[in-house]
């Protein structure tokens, strides 16, 4: 028998096999299917019929049970009334017992009073949002809805007015909320555009390594400005800074000059290596870049910003001898902000980790990410609530960086004098 042969006979014994296999796996799918609705609505009926039995055992503890006189009595039953709570992200209406209170006026049912205070709709809500489905599509995301009970909520209209209020609201209690007793060692200063506008965030590195957004501010671009009334905003709701403390940010000239108008010398400023390294590889040929970049990775790893710094001015004046002047006047343009974690001499670990604004780049990588369905932008309203949104998905998920018990070195080292000559 030939090769080709024994191809062709296992190709078909693999064709024939195949519509076996399909027909064997369909029923058990279809099996699991109907064994998941069956479930559901077992878990429907029994969840409901245990929460009506619920409201009938607080009612009699109330008011004692009905068709028995009990002269000492202090609530009396007083028919039914239809009820609102939240089951399977939508409001289910159940009937409860209502009770009066023999002195006037309707007493509320411990269970409904507690239900009343939590709001599982809205998290759910938020929670299909961040995954992803658009508020068209929520009905459909969710579990079949029990059977012979009204609800709603789910619609897009309803879902749209909850998400709103509920935005609105959560975003205002947190960028208002007081920011006494925060102690701050370091700070990273970002911009990122959406639907064509510039949000400002500033976020916090706390002594004991967390990380807190602390602010935001929408403006038309990085100018100075908005970044001033940020920061003003920062310190009018309580920020305190004691002494010198590390700025991280990219190198944007507006919020370069508004660190220097608000905080003046006590603003230590690092500027992002790898902004520097991107900006350089704008401004020379493709068959140059791999050359600069392994030589700024070198001279950023120094032992010493002296040692750093001459590796530095060596790789400007190699551009501006090959003639990219342009490149060359951009590597000596704030050369000195970019070595201040060698000036500061911190711990390996520390030292890249302060040196980029990576840091705030992933907490701008959550807001795009939760800004990316949104197809139609009404207002700054809008804009504003969702990166709101997108702040609080990035602080939920927050860690404490690594190596946090090295951060007192980084206290240190800012409260020493004379940084940078002691440095030079």
């Amino acid at each position: 028998m030939t090769k080709r042969t024994e191809r062709g006979q296992r190709r078909q014994a693999e064709n024939g096999a195949g519509p076996t296999l399909a027909h064997l796996v369909e029923p058990m799918l279809a099996g699991m299917s109907t064994t998941r609705q069956h479930l559901l609505a077992w878990v429907h009926a029994h969840g409901l019929a245990a929460l009506d039995e619920l409201f009938r055992e607080e009612a009699v503890a109330l008011a004692g049970p009905k068709g028995r006189h009990q002269p000492q009595r202090t609530h009396h039953h007083w028919g039914t009334a239809a009820t609102e709570l939240t089951f399977g992200g939508r409001r289910v209406q159940v009937r409860r017992p209502r009770v009066r209170r023999r002195a006037g006026g309707e007493a509320t049912l411990p269970s409904v009073a507690t239900f009343r205070t939590r709001d599982p709709l809205t998290a759910r809500m938020m929670q299909q949002l961040l995954a992803g489905v658009s508020m068209r599509h929520y009905e459909g995301s969710l579990e079949a809805r029990p059977s012979g009970r009204p609800t709603r909520g789910s619609s897009k209209s309803a879902v749209s007015r909850t998400v709103v209020r509920r935005t609105r609201q959560r975003l205002q209690e947190y960028l208002a909320r007081r920011l006494d007793g925060l102690e701050m060692v370091a700070l990273f200063m970002d911009g990122v555009v959406v639907a064509h506008q510039t949000a400002i965030v500033v976020l916090g590195i706390t002594r004991d390594g967390g990380k807190v957004p602390l602010g935001l501010r929408l403006g038309s671009t990085e100018n100075a400005v908005v970044c001033t009334e940020l920061l003003q905003d920062l310190l009018a709701r309580g920020l305190t800074l004691d002494g010198r403390v590390l700025w991280v940010i990219d190198g944007g000239k507006g919020l370069r000059k508004a660190l220097g108008d608000v905080f003046g010398d006590t603003a230590v400023i690092q500027r992002c290596q790898l902004h520097k390294a991107r900006n350089l590889d704008a401004l020379i040929p493709q068959p140059r870049q791999a050359y600069v970049r392994t030589s700024l990775r070198r001279a950023y790893r120094a032992p010493s910003a002296a040692a750093a710094r001459r590796q530095l001015t060596a790789l400007a004046t190699w551009l501006e001898r090959n003639g990219h002047a342009d490149a060359a006047a951009s590597m000596r343009e704030g050369l000195e902000e970019t070595l201040t974690v060698l000036k500061l001499g911190l711990p390996p670990t520390l030292r890249r980790f302060f040196a980029t604004t990576n840091c705030i780049e992933n907490l701008i990588g959550t807001v795009r990410h939760v800004t990316r369905n949104i197809k139609r932008w009404r207002n700054g309203d809008m804009r504003r609530r969702w990166i709101g949104l997108g702040l609080l998905r990035a602080a939920e998920r927050f860690r404490r960086i690594k190596r946090h018990g090295e951060l007192d070195g980084l206290v240190t080292a800012l409260g020493a004098a004379n940084l940078l000559e002691r440095a030079a």
